[in-house]
């Protein structure tokens, strides 16, 4: 080896012991910085913040008040404390960068002030209008002779003759009026007054007993004119309508209290709709009602409602209202089954919020609120009556502000987490406090 050759090694030797404990002490420089930082205060949150606490990157729920490592060798991530606020923020409150708040489907929506009124859809049964069934009973004791409708379903007009009976006490009435006529026959031209009214009053009240009885007024005609008994009596419709019901056959006894035919006039029908509870509120007695029968499909029928009844189904926990329709061309049938639309009259003014947006926990409901760009805070709301997707916020949200509608349990999860470090830290901050009074004392 020559002189060059051992000169060139012994400087490259001496360069590389020097270069290294350069280097040396640059980084151990390096690590006496960071030592002095962190114990000057320096944290991984923002403006040099320790973190409320370090959370398990894949299950929230799991915290440590120091950083820490899972099962699968990750950091937990730290929580830290929102002071972009001075500190004004609510517990809760949480801060997401306005990307992130996309890729995590948050989506706004703004709290209006308006009138809300409603659609109510339920199921209703036609019946018969109460106000136009019929029902016939005989004044008098009698035997039934004819039956001249005898079957239900038929349709009858008024005065339509229905059955002849014979009653023992009808003869005799049209014989006590017969008697009463041939008096006043007899006694018209009498020149006592007295004799003339007097006869007159004895046929007026023997006609009167006919009349009372349901004698027709065909049969009375021709009683006048034959003078003659007839055996059996007549009985008409005293209404319009379909038959429902036939009570008696040929050749029945029949009393007063025997009910020989039932009629219903189906020119009008009633639905009977029930609502729960808390729709009730929304309608009243002239709100427009539109039905739809399955067997009918393409044929609306618009109604009104008549009546709300006064007291609830215990069972179902409804309220029955009363809705009248329209029926002159027979399509509609008692004890059919139909979908009611109620258009609700009924306006409520105040402000709205999508009914999504509300949590309930418990007994209490809470909003979140966008109070700036990617700051949301929680919000303890009251809330009022719900429509058409809409829920009315009574307390805790004014008109024109920004409430979440869509991803508000991430957030939730977050705020929930920061008002549990919060609350945490709060019992450290007034002991180190006390701690500083005592010093000073």
């Amino acid at each position: 080896m020559n002189n060059k050759n051992l000169l060139f090694i012994v400087t490259a030797l001496c360069l590389g012991l020097t270069g290294g404990y350069l280097l040396s002490g640059t980084q151990q420089e390096h690590v006496r910085g960071a030592i002095n930082t962190v114990t000057q205060g320096d944290g991984p949150c923002p403006n040099g913040a320790e973190p409320l606490m370090w959370r398990n990157p894949m299950n929230p729920s799991v915290t440590s008040p120091t950083a820490a490592k899972d099962s699968m060798g990750m950091d937990y991530v730290p929580v830290c404390a929102d002071n972009d606020s001075g500190g004004r923020s609510p517990a809760g409150s949480v801060r997401i960068d306005p990307t992130v708040t996309q890729d995590i489907g948050v989506r706004l929506s703004t709290a209006v002030q308006k009138n809300l009124s409603r659609n109510i859809t339920t199921v209703g049964r036609i019946t018969f209008d109460e106000t136009k069934l019929v029902t016939l009973h005989p004044k008098v004791d009698g035997w039934v002779d004819r039956l001249f409708v005898d079957k239900t379903g038929e349709s009858v007009k008024q005065d339509t003759m229905l059955l002849s009976f014979y009653s023992p006490q009808l003869v005799s009435t049209q014989e006590e009026y017969l008697l009463a006529l041939d008096n006043w026959q007899q006694l018209k031209d009498s020149p006592y007054t007295d004799i003339r009214d007097g006869a007159k009053r004895l046929l007026d009240s023997s006609l009167d007993r006919l009349r009372f009885f349901d004698v027709a007024e065909h049969q009375i005609r021709e009683l006048q004119r034959t003078h003659k008994v007839r055996k059996n009596m007549h009985i008409h419709a005293p209404a319009a309508g379909v038959v429902t019901n036939i009570g008696v056959r040929e050749g029945a006894h029949v009393t007063p209290q025997s009910e020989m035919y039932q009629i219903a006039d189906l020119s009008r029908v009633w639905v009977l709709a029930d609502l729960y509870e808390y729709e009730i509120s929304w309608v009243k007695t002239g709100d427009e009602a539109r039905l739809r029968i399955q067997s009918l499909p393409g044929r609306d029928f618009i109604g009104r409602i008549t009546y709300i009844y006064p007291y609830l189904d215990p069972k179902t926990r409804t309220n029955k209202v009363r809705i009248e329709f329209d029926n002159a061309d027979g399509l509609l049938k008692p004890d059919m089954f139909g979908d009611v639309t109620i258009s609700a009259s009924s306006i409520e003014p105040g402000i709205f919020v999508p009914r999504e947006s509300v949590l309930v926990t418990g007994k209490r409901a809470h909003v979140f609120v966008q109070s700036e760009p990617g700051h949301f805070e929680p919000r303890t709301v009251r809330t009022g009556i719900s429509a058409d997707g809409l829920i009315e916020i009574m307390d805790g949200v004014k008109a024109g502000e920004q409430v979440v509608s869509s991803g508000q349990f991430l957030i939730d999860s977050e705020s929930s987490i920061r008002e549990a470090a919060a609350k945490m830290v709060e019992p450290k901050k007034q002991q180190s406090m006390d701690m500083k009074g005592m010093k000073h004392d």
